[in-house]
């Protein structure tokens, strides 16, 4: 079975965390064990998160003022290369020698005159609070929102249009490797201005989990795996009256709101994969993702489903 896996940035880097780098390889080593399972079954394509990794370059390129900060489709590969190298190092030591485990620096071309330009929405960095927010907004310029009980930095995060790397993956694919690509949601490319030629990379971020609905589709999956901290995908999160979502069609996933930025990209990208391949998408806790893939646990969603099963 072909499987793709988004793991989520939260699996890497818990909320309550430091981002130190001890902090993240035990936290990849812990996922490392969860996914190098699911890679001795079946054929297996990783993407991942970058958020608070991508912010923390941000804050360390502005805080040394003899340059200017490089730009934030340079700090993406910067993470793809950090994020890539821990995750293969700790598959390769857990899987056979001849199993090739390879991460590839993914760009992704998108829309220069999408509006996501002009309303910057994608959380990056760290967690911040009320006052230090408002004062890091001033001194940067940047464009700060509540996320939780603090506030969090906004970017730019257009949608993706096509994943330039998909022969080089389908190939590594077809040879027996473990590929690793579209970290971060890849790095933002996009055609240049008239009188130029190519493509330059633009200051913002793909959201991880969209470009990897899209990977999935083009990649023909079997299913597509959004792993996540949260055990499923709940109505009324929040309130007493909150219950995950077991089993559900896509259609019947639409008729819900959920946290933008957060859940609602997610359910879209899942959403989105089922609709265009008929096959089966899942949202929940890497923690169980061998049962997730079985069906038993995580949100299942499917294209023929009772219309909410929750429990």
């Amino acid at each position: 079975m072909k499987v793709v896996v988004a793991l989520g940035g939260n699996a890497l880097l818990r909320r309550d965390q430091a981002p130190t780098a001890d902090n993240q390889l035990e936290n990849i080593r812990r996922a490392a064990a969860q996914l190098a399972r699911v890679a001795a079954l079946h054929d297996l394509v990783l993407t991942h998160g970058n958020g608070p990794q991508v912010g923390l370059l941000a804050l360390q390129a502005a805080a040394y003022l003899d340059v200017e900060p490089y730009p934030l489709d340079v700090l993406g590969a910067q993470t793809d290369g950090m994020i890539g190298y821990l995750l293969e190092q700790e598959l390769a030591n857990l899987l056979p020698a001849s199993r090739a485990v390879t991460t590839l620096i993914t760009r992704v071309e998108v829309d220069p005159l999408d509006t996501a330009f002009q309303h910057p929405s994608k959380p990056i960095g760290p967690v911040y609070e009320k006052a230090e927010s408002e004062r890091v907004a001033i001194e940067k310029g940047w464009t700060m929102v509540a996320d939780g009980a603090g506030f969090r930095r906004v970017v730019a995060s257009p949608l993706p249009l096509r994943v330039l790397s998909l022969p080089a993956i389908r190939w590594l694919l077809g040879h027996g490797a473990l590929v690793i690509a579209a970290g971060g949601g890849g790095i933002p490319v996009a055609r240049a201005a008239v009188g130029e030629q190519g493509l330059q990379g633009v200051a913002a971020v793909i959201d991880k989990d969209l470009c990897t609905s899209l990977l999935a589709r083009e990649l023909q999956a079997d299913v597509l795996v959004i792993a996540t901290d949260v055990s499923a995908v709940y109505l009324d999160w929040g309130l007493a009256t909150q219950r995950a979502i077991g089993r559900i069609t896509p259609q019947a996933l639409a008729a819900h709101d959920f946290a933008a930025g957060s859940m609602a990209p997610k359910v879209e990208a899942a959403r989105a994969f089922v609709l265009a391949t008929g096959r089966r998408a899942v949202i929940g806790s890497l923690e169980r993702i061998e049962e997730m893939l079985a069906g038993h646990a995580g949100t299942q969603v499917c294209a023929q489903a009772p219309s909410v099963k929750t429990r």
